[in-house]
This record gives structure tokens, sequence and C-alpha cells, in this order.
């Protein structure tokens, strides 16, 4: 009796660790974040607050617009007007693009990549391709604004610079991004769309309106309008008073991997082989532009431009070097993490392939913009 009662209790052990081996960025995140503590005593001022309460805001506003079949109606409303996906995948991506501009790359992407795979369920398209070019559509279009992404935010304040001098430097970026997504996607694979979806009724507008409004006040949050734990005390009352089923359906295990990686990266930049390596290495433009892309690579390009900012006064090309090094490994933005997370979420059998589509097109990117830009600058 005693070895039947231990081998259940084995087989449940097993069980709740298994999301270590299905989610294997948090499992690296969490790896990287325990080893780095060994090198660096970590901080609590390390993890930013103030991310984690948006993005907790967000997924619940989002999810609860998604159980309230609002994506679903705006799915259905897209592909009426598009007879083939390629159609389809063209305004998702654009959209990520520009609204990435006015509400950051991680909050286009939070409310875009979970309608893409609503779409991709639907018409029984798969759409692995659109989502990752959304995703360096984002990360691309969130340059062109101070507030597109905090790298852009902590780089204008520091600095204190002008609107006109940020959006001439940024300029040719963004304006190659676009060409280049735009021929991209007339490389997607076109499936004509015969798909006859019937309309979907939205039931409980009140909740709608409801839910419209805590988002928008969570994106005021991100803008500084109001302060982020008012929009938490909103959020919360307003799932509690509503559908509190919503707090075990988002994503937590995101939340921990940004934690994780915040520990890591604030762990890691602060080691003095770190400070040593920007000391050194700082010596002019070109050395200020590769460093913000190569340490983008390794630490993200948030903490990058953080840690580099107090090494130089040319901001010009920091400020180039952390836009276009959120382009390629799959931590140098944050916002890239987002979007693997919630496809992996929905196709986890497709990891691998995810990942090494991702690298390929990332990477791509990342070599083309770093020798055109060089030659600007």
């Amino acid at each position: 009796m005693k070895e039947s009662v231990f081998i259940q209790n084995k087989k449940k052990f097993n069980i709740n660790f298994s999301f270590l081996i299905k989610d294997k960025v948090f499992t690296i995140s969490l790896l990287l974040a325990i080893v780095s503590c060994f090198v660096h005593p970590p901080k609590w001022e390390y993890v930013n607050l103030s991310v984690l309460v948006s993005l907790f805001n967000l997924m619940l506003a989002i999810k609860a617009l998604e159980e309230l079949r609002v994506l679903d109606k705006i799915a259905i409303s897209i592909v009426s007007r598009c007879d083939n996906s390629r159609s389809v995948s063209a305004i998702l991506i654009f959209l990520c693009f520009f609204s990435s501009m006015f509400v950051t790359n991680d909050v286009a992407l939070l409310t875009f990549v979970p309608l893409t795979l609503v779409i991709s369920r639907r018409t029984n398209t798969p759409m692995m391709e659109t989502i990752i070019l959304q995703t360096i559509a984002a990360n691309i279009g969130s340059s062109f604004t101070p507030m597109g992404n905090p790298q852009n935010l902590f780089i204008y304040s520091h600095y204190g610079l002008k609107p006109m001098a940020f959006f001439i430097t940024v300029s040719s970026f963004v304006v190659l991004g676009i060409v280049s997504l735009y021929f991209l996607i007339h490389r997607l694979h076109k499936k004509q769309l015969k798909v006859e979806l019937a309309p979907i009724q939205v039931e409980d507008r009140k909740a709608v309106t409801i839910w419209g409004l805590v988002l928008a006040v969570s994106i005021a949050s991100i803008f500084g309008i109001i302060s982020y734990p008012i929009a938490f005390m909103v959020t919360l009352m307003t799932v509690f008073l509503i559908n509190k089923k919503l707090l075990i359906q988002i994503d937590y295990l995101l939340l921990l991997t940004f934690i994780c990686f915040f520990i890591f990266i604030g762990n890691i930049s602060h080691t003095n082989a770190v400070q040593a390596f920007a000391s050194a290495s700082l010596n002019d433009s070109s050395s200020v532009y590769f460093s913000s892309i190569l340490l983008s690579q390794l630490i993200s390009n948030v903490p990058a431009s953080i840690l580099l900012a107090e090494f130089t006064t040319d901001w010009k090309p920091l400020l180039l070097g952390v836009n276009i090094g959120g382009l390629g490994t799959l931590i140098a933005s944050m916002a890239s993490v987002i979007s693997y997370k919630l496809y992996v979420q929905v196709k986890p059998e497709e990891t691998k392939k995810y990942i090494l589509t991702f690298s390929i097109y990332n990477f791509s990117f990342l070599a083309f913009f770093i020798f055109i830009q060089y030659l600007i600058i």
C-alpha cells in the first residue's frame, strides 16, 4: 500500500515540473538568473515592476476581450475583406508596425498576435511566418517614436533630445524597414480564402465597453498619463467584479520569464567585466554602434542602452545600435519573447521550427541593417 502511494506521489511530482520541459525560454531564463546570482548578488531594483504590472494588466484585458469574442469578431471582419492569406498577413503585419509607434512594441504584439492566432485557427491557415514578421515589424516600427519602446524613451530623456533630431536619426532605419517588410510579405504563401464564416455577435456589450476602458487605462499608464498602481487597482477591481476566472487563464510563466531576465540582465550588467569592456571599447561612433548591437544580442536592447549611456555622449550610434540590436536573438528584444510565448502556447509542437525560422528572418534583417546603417553613420 505504501509503495502504491509513493508511486502516485512520484507521478504527481513529475507532472508538476513538466512545464520546465515544455517552456524552454522560461527554463533558460531561470537557469541564467540562478547562475548570474553567483556572479553578482541580485537586487530587487533590477526588476522593473511597472513593466510587469503593465503586462499583467494588458494580458487580463486582452484575455477578457478574447473571451467576449471581440477578437473573433475583428478576425472575421478582416478575413471577410480579404480573398487570400497574403492580404490578411499584410494587414496584421502593418497594424503591428504602425501601432507600435504609439502603444509600444510589447502592447502591439500582445494585441495583434492573439488576433493572428484566432484568424489562423478559424481559417485553418498556418501563420507562423506572419507572426514572426509582426514581431520584426513591431520592433522596427516602435523605433520611430520616443514612446515606441523603453530604450527610446530612456535615450530621449537621458540625453535631452529634440524631437526633430530624434526623428531624423531613426527615419532611414524605419523607411528601410517598411520597404523590406513589403517585399517579404509578397514572398509569403498566397492561399485563397474561400471560407464562409458566420458573423460573430458580441452579446455582452456592457462588459466589452468596461474591458475596453480597462485596456485604455492600461495603455494610459504606459504613457505615464496615470500611475501604474492605479491602473493595476482598476484592473483587479474589474476582474473581481466581472470575471474572476480570468485570473487563472493568463500566462504567469511569461511574467516569471521577464523577472528571470531582469535578474540575469541586472546581475551581468553590473559585473566588473562588462563595466571594463564598456569603458575600454567605446572610443568613437563605430565602437558605440557595434557595441550596442552586440550587447543587445546578449542582454537585450533596453539594459544595453542603459549600461552604455553611462560611458558615452554619442547618442546617435547608440540609438541606432540598440534599435537595430532588437533584431537577432530571441532575447535581443523582450517583445520578441512575447510573440514566441503566445505562439508556442498554442502550437507547442512547433517550438523548434519557430525558433529556427525566427532566427533566419531576424539575423538576415540584422545583417542587412548593420551594413546599411553603418554606411549612413
